[in-house]
């Protein structure tokens, strides 16, 4: 009789304990919870989620993740569950990682291949948080939904990396070729160079494109922060060269367009002043040409031979000699 009362006993604290001091939990305010019976959620009325209005996921896509919706706990407590349910709390904050961070292996960076057959290492950090519409995808999707999507992450940034041509300079290209200008300089540019000059223009490229890993996997992309792309030191010492080349280049082209442009100006400007100078010297005779055509008009040929006259002599006032010539013969 004692054993069995012992064995009753016994049971009723392992009962308490297992049931009651380990069924209630909380969720904090950073947190959601999912609650599952027997390792299966339990599920909201209408089946899997409607992708139709996600533009994120092509078609094809939204037949493949279709993740039924589950029911969320939100933050607040105590909440009680029994001992063959299991609570999986799902951190919702923003987290930020390191791209070169792999479960894997270690490594120190993330090598890619540039345009030019060049091998860079790429640095930097992706934002990212837990979809809270999504959490069947991200609980029960696939084993590792972070790992995934670093995967994809690297994937689509490896190729954009081999891909990319500068925007910029693709738009000058196309247009001096419209209008029959030398582009070659422009099509021998370094992808190095071009990838760090626009490595805002790359960020937004991953954002947009790593938009469906919240339909994917259920983490939602906040932003991508590639901050360094560093080559190989000895590619690293032959770029420094070329680009200390380059910008002695430009300087001498933009010193000899600037002297050009100041001679150009000096000539137009003398031009002007003996335009001017010019013009000065022919008007007084073209206001003089008008006077004599009045004159004659009103006064005839007499009027003309009297001003002439007159006009001699100031000038026999000043002459020192007088040369006058005979007249021929009738």
């Amino acid at each position: 009789m004692s054993f069995f009362l012992s064995f009753a006993c016994g049971l009723v604290v392992y009962a308490f304990f297992r049931v009651i001091a380990t069924g209630f939990y909380i969720i904090r305010p950073d947190q959601r919870g999912v609650l599952t019976s027997f390792g299966r959620t339990e599920r909201l009325p209408g089946g899997a989620m409607h992708k139709a209005d996600e533009p994120n996921l092509s078609p094809d896509e939204r037949q493949r993740y279709q993740y039924p919706q589950v029911r969320v706990i939100p933050p607040g407590g105590p909440y009680f569950k029994w001992p063959w349910q299991v609570i999986h709390k799902v951190s919702v904050a923003t987290q930020a990682i390191d791209l070169e961070w792999d479960p894997t292996k270690r490594q120190s960076t993330i090598e890619a291949v540039t345009k030019d057959n060049l091998t860079t290492g790429v640095n930097g950090q992706i934002r990212f948080r837990v979809c809270e519409n999504n959490l069947y995808a991200y609980l029960f999707g696939v084993a590792s939904p972070m790992e995934h999507v670093m995967g994809y992450f690297i994937s689509v940034l490896r190729e954009r990396i081999a891909n990319f041509i500068d925007p910029k300079g693709a738009a000058l290209m196309s247009a001096g070729t419209q209008e029959g200008e030398p582009v070659a300089e422009l099509s021998e540019g370094v992808s190095i160079n071009d990838l760090r000059k626009n490595l805002p223009t790359l960020n937004d490229f991953m954002e947009q494109q790593c938009k469906a890993t919240s339909g994917r996997y259920g983490i939602e992309l906040d932003a991508a922060l590639i901050t360094t792309i560093d080559p190989p030191s000895e590619v690293d010492h032959a770029l420094s060269a070329i680009n200390s080349t380059r910008n002695q280049v430009a300087a001498d082209i933009s010193t000899a367009q600037a002297d050009a442009e100041q001679q150009i100006t000096m000539s137009k400007r003398a031009v002007e002043i003996a335009r001017n100078n010019a013009e000065a010297e022919v008007a007084p005779l073209r206001e003089l040409a008008v006077s004599l055509t009045a004159m004659k008009k009103e006064g005839g040929s007499e009027a003309l031979k009297a001003y002439l006259r007159n006009m001699r002599v100031p000038l026999l006032e000043r002459t020192k000699h007088i040369v006058q010539v005979a007249e021929p013969p009738q």
